[in-house]
C-alpha cells in the first residue's frame, strides 16, 4: 500500500510539472492544482530555504524537485494527506522531521517520498501548517546527506481549503 501511494504522488506530480495548464489558483506561496482521471486536486509549494550538511559541515549537492503538498483524491477516500519530497531517495527506514513553530511531527519514507503514518497525523500536520508561519523538514538523504528545507506557510489555509473544495464538487 505504502509503495503504492508513492508512486500514485510521484506520477501525479510528474503530470502536473509536464503541464502547468492544471494549475487553477495560487495563494501567495502556494499554488493549487487540479487533475481529472481520476480526479484529483492539491495545494503545493516548493522550499524558501534548503541547508545540506554532512559530517557537520554545509556542503553542495544537487537535488530534483523540493515539494510540500497535500492532496485530495475523492475515489480513493484521499482527504488531506500531506505528502514531501526532498528531492533524493531518503535513506531506509528514516524518517523526516517536520517542525512548525516549535511543534514537532514525524513523516515516514520510502524512495523519494514521505508522509504521515495515518490520516490522524496528516490532519496533525495540516492543523499545525494553518496554524502556522513556517515548516522545516529535516531528512536524511541516502548518501547521509542532512537536509533542513524551510517552507512558507503563507497561503497554505487558503489553498488547502481552495483544493478541498475542488475536490468536493
Amino acid at each position: 500500500m505504502v509503495g503504492a501511494v508513492a508512486m500514485m504522488l510521484g506520477a501525479t506530480f510528474a503530470q502536473a510539472q509536464e503541464s502547468s495548464t492544471n494549475r487553477v489558483d495560487a495563494m501567495t506561496d502556494w499554488s493549487v492544482f487540479e487533475g481529472q482521471n481520476p480526479r484529483e486536486c492539491w495545494a503545493v509549494t516548493t522550499y524558501k530555504e534548503s541547508v545540506n550538511t554532512k559530517d557537520g559541515r554545509v556542503v553542495a549537492v544537487t537535488r530534483g524537485e523540493i515539494l510540500l503538498m497535500v492532496f485530495f483524491r475523492p475515489e480513493a477516500g484521499v482527504n488531506g494527506q500531506v505528502a514531501f519530497t526532498g528531492g533524493y531517495p531518503f535513506a531506509q527506514g528514516s524518517t523526516v522531521n517536520v517542525t512548525v513553530d516549535g511543534t514537532e511531527l514525524e513523516m515516514y519514507t520510502e524512495g523519494e517520498w514521505a508522509w504521515p503514518a495515518t490520516p490522524q497525523d496528516d490532519a496533525k500536520i495540516v492543523t499545525a501548517m494553518k496554524r502556522g508561519s513556517n515548516a522545516v523538514l529535516t531528512a536524511v538523504s541516502s548518501r547521509g546527506t542532512t537536509t533542513k528545507d524551510t517552507f512558507s506557510l503563507l497561503g497554505f489555509t487558503a489553498a488547502v481549503e481552495d483544493a478541498e473544495t475542488r475536490c468536493k464538487s
